[in-house]
């Protein structure tokens, strides 16, 4: 498999194929690199990349040529569904949509792992980040990178007391980012200091050797204190010990990143607060990239509020400079990683980061005044935590005493900070002294490793001495398959083959053919009942398994909205379905000439007893998009108009067509309607000249010509849909005997 089809499905078990021999294409980082000014469509774009040989479009542009204009900033979708063969689907989704990070969370016990894990097994909260998962999702990214026409930087954590090993093993499988911030191991994974930080000086070496960009993991600290907002000072504090540590281990200041995240979200002020914290950090931070991520600590599981705070933190980024913009989801208070809502995220920061194209030419943040005073009381705090940090003995010292993840704040402290003994934690006393012969011939190496002592010559290249380690030479890697017999890829390729490799398709939010569905309902009680009569309702609908993942109260006696999820017990079998034809639609521009060429009027009108007036009006409104704005002149005689009256009047006025819209159904009323028009045309001898079009919630086309008009037009229906259809009507007829002088 060397080439993907946009038109075919990706092939998982060619991607597993021949796996042991793959070797990455690439290996380090590849930031996006701005145009300048580029054209697409109409419009003139100033902060805009190359645009995807690839992608799927914002839905809105269909109105203006199709255009898909691409941020400067590489957009991060992260992955977490525990199954790395439908992850790799997913990214292909994402890559489609602008994301060109790819981010898979690891498994969330494996910081505690003492070692590489090697099969596949599925991961529960993550994906167990094993070299044959690594290296079939490179191997994917490689081919999808090729179909979008970008290349894309895949990324995982390197972390927990295995950490330099899998540093080691990304550099050799191409994994171009990471996360490394030995105070993430410190503070949150309970691995003690000594070896947490030395471990990093390994890791970060390798990562320097390979390119790696590397994001820190200070933004954890506002994730968990209890008031994000205060811990600012100390998140300064991170990111320097972090920043400084690496460039002096050896990565390049352009690929050290911040991982940044506001510390507030609405109802708080959250500009107020976020953004002199953001102008804070660029002052302190110049000369690294910042990664931006929203704030998943106050994220419930409801999509809007989620939205509405990402939008808010993307005019953040847009107004003071990111580099990776992350894109978080309600995934976390859902828990259920839906495909959807990862594209989403990523259609959210390309369709902000777009709509602020230019933004910076026509605004500026304000040189004083409260913003500027509050981030120079950000930078002094974080100043004077810094001092007292180092008075007390440094950082181990101040996180032995609690200084870190304290809501007050600094200089005021709570005493709710995250404590951690010196001597204490995990991997305790495991760091030794090297022994004076120690030999390390190895390319990317922390310390002194005696190699001139064999050969003088070998100081800058190690590996010279055995012929190349694994980084030069990648033969030499060891690859371990499956260790499991039932918890494998295979075994869970072998069960999802029947909605992989046949006609038979189930819905899915995850994995393939789960068969999970989302379900939105309005119940008039409370939620407590509207989440007990959820349960029910799903339980009779037939869904196994359901569950309330999301409600939200309208008014407390007058209703909740609940958001369900369910299984599907069942499947549908493609190929027995009745696809009707997609709709032809003729280009705006060829509409407006065919009238001007050749004008056309119509009579329009809801028939019978019907007093449904607004679906008919947006099909001629020119300012719903009717097909007024292609110069047909429409004349509309109301609602609850005799058929007879609409024939009459279309014969008074010599139309070429008629409109009836006809919503009520009961006793199959539409039925009547549209056939008498018809027999009422014919009765007075202008059928053959009239085109008559009906349309309505029940309409269907094949129903309207069984009828006896010429087309019916249900859901979904626009202008350019009747226009289209009534421009293709008069073509097919001799159009100089209607042509009008």
């Amino acid at each position: 498999m060397t080439v993907l089809n946009p038109n075919e499905k990706l092939d998982i078990e060619s991607i597993l194929t021949d796996l042991e021999n793959y070797r990455p294409k690439r290996r380090g980082w590849t930031w996006r690199e701005a145009s300048g000014a580029i054209q697409a469509g109409p419009f003139t774009f100033r902060d805009c990349s190359t645009p995807l040989k690839n992608s799927v479009a914002l839905p809105s542009a269909k109105y203006f040529n199709g255009i898909d204009p691409q941020s400067k900033n590489s957009i991060t979708t992260e992955i977490a569904s525990g199954r790395f063969e439908d992850d790799i689907r997913r990214m292909r989704m994402a890559a489609w949509h602008g994301a060109d990070h790819i981010m898979v969370i690891r498994t969330a016990g494996q910081s505690h792992y003492d070692g590489l894990i090697e099969g596949t097994p599925q991961g529960i909260g993550g994906v167990p980040i094993t070299r044959k998962q690594v290296r079939a999702h490179r191997k994917a990214l490689d081919l999808i990178e090729e179909e979008v026409g970008r290349p894309i930087n895949y990324h995982s954590y390197v972390s927990g007391v295995a950490g330099p090993e899998i540093a080691v093993m990304f550099a050799e499988e191409g994994v171009n980012g990471a996360h490394q911030d030995p105070q993430y191991n410190v503070l949150y994974r309970g691995i003690n200091m000594v070896r947490s930080f030395v471990d990093a000086c390994e890791a970060k070496t390798v990562m320097a050797w390979s390119g790696m960009a590397q994001i820190d993991g200070a933004h954890n600290a506002n994730a968990t204190a209890r008031e994000a907002w205060k811990v600012t000072p100390e998140l300064m504090v991170q990111h320097a010990i972090n920043t400084r540590m690496s460039e002096r281990v050896g990565i390049a200041p352009q690929n050290i990143c911040l991982s940044t995240v506001p510390p507030t979200a609405p109802p708080a002020p959250s500009m107020y607060l976020d953004l002199p914290y953001a102008v804070a950090l660029r002052d302190l931070f110049d000369k690294y990239r910042m990664r931006a991520q929203m704030n998943t600590k106050y994220m419930e599981a409801s999509t809007r509020e989620a939205t509405v705070t990402h939008t808010l933190n993307l005019l953040i980024s847009q107004l003071t400079r990111v580099d990776i913009q992350s894109t978080i989801t309600p995934d976390e208070g859902r828990n259920v990683p839906w495909h959807i809502y990862n594209v989403e995220a990523c259609d959210t920061a390309k369709q902000a980061f777009v709509g602020m194209d230019g933004l910076m030419d026509l605004v500026a943040l304000k040189d004083d005044g409260v913003l500027r005073n509050k981030a120079r009381e950000i930078k002094e705090r974080a100043i004077l935590f810094m001092e007292e940090m180092l008075e007390i003995g440094g950082y181990f010292e101040a996180v032995q005493e609690g200084y870190f993840v304290d809501s007050g704040y600094f200089p005021g402290q709570n005493g709710d900070g995250i404590s951690r003994e010196i001597q204490g934690g995990i991997a305790a006393g495991t760091v030794f002294e090297r022994d004076e012969d120690y030999f390390a011939p190895v390319t990317a190496h922390f310390g002194h490793n005696n190699v001139t002592q064999y050969d003088p010559e070998a100081t800058d290249n190690p590996a010279s001495l055995i012929n190349g380690s694994t980084f030069e030479k990648p033969e030499k890697t060891i690859y371990v398959d499956e260790l499991d017999e039932t918890d494998n890829v295979s075994v869970r390729l072998a069960e999802s083959a029947p909605y992989r490799m046949s006609s038979s398709i189930k819905p899915e939010s995850e994995w393939a053919g789960d068969g999970v569905i989302l379900l939105t309902l309005f119940f008039p009680v409370d939620a407590r009942t509207a989440a007990a009569a959820a349960i029910e309702m799903a339980t009779r609908m037939g869904l196994e398994e359901p569950e309330v993942i999301n409600r939200e109260v309208m008014h407390p006696a007058e209703g909740t909205r609940i958001e369900l999820k369910g299984k599907v017990p069942f499947a549908i079998d493609a190929e027995t379905l009745s696809i009707p034809p997609e709709p032809e639609i003729i280009s705006d521009d060829e509409l407006r000439s065919a009238i001007d060429k050749c004008p056309m009027r119509i009579v329009a009108g809801t028939v019978g007893e019907d007093e449904h007036s607004v679906g008919l009006r947006e099909i001629i409104d020119i300012k719903h998009g009717g097909i007024e704005k292609y110069g047909i002149e429409c004349h509309y005689l109301g609602t609850s108009v005799p058929l007879e009256k609409l024939i009459d009047a279309a014969i008074e006025l010599d139309a070429d067509a008629i409109l009836a819209s006809t919503i009520i159904s009961h006793d199959d009323i539409h039925y009547s309607n549209m056939r008498k028009l018809h027999d009422l045309a014919t009765e007075k001898g202008v059928r053959d000249k009239l085109a008559i079009l009906a349309g309505g919630t029940q309409v269907t086309p094949k129903i309207a010509e069984e009828m006896g008009v010429d087309a019916g037009f249900g859901r979904g229906t626009n202008g350019a849909h009747v226009a289209t259809f009534l421009v293709q009507n008069r073509r097919q007829k001799s159009e100089p005997e209607y042509r009008r002088n």
